[in-house]
């Protein structure tokens, strides 16, 4: 099951949050809007996914990070279960 999270940052926190929320490992997507809710950069993230993949990508968002003052960060993550489904068993 895939769950989204949202947190709002300023500009200067964006690249350092992205960088946390990857070393978590569990990210499969993440989304980063406007204050006015305009998307502006959207990338997935696979498992396994090295460094050097990723510094391109963490090379745009620094560069974003100058040019925009408040955004908000949308995060999926993939393998949270819901509550109240402990009692499954496996196929």
């Amino acid at each position: 099951m895939k769950t989204k999270e949202t947190f709002n940052l300023n500009g200067k926190n964006l690249v350092n949050k992205i960088k946390e929320l990857i070393e978590e490992g569990n990210i499969t997507r993440i989304t980063i809007n406007d204050k006015a809710g305009k998307e502006l950069l959207s990338f997935p993230l696979a498992i396994g996914v090295v460094a050097a993949v990723l510094a391109p990508i963490l090379a745009a968002v620094g560069a974003l990070a100058l040019v925009v003052g408040e955004c908000s960060l949308t995060v999926e993550r993939e393998g949270e279960t819901a509550a109240g489904n402990d009692n499954e068993q496996p196929l």
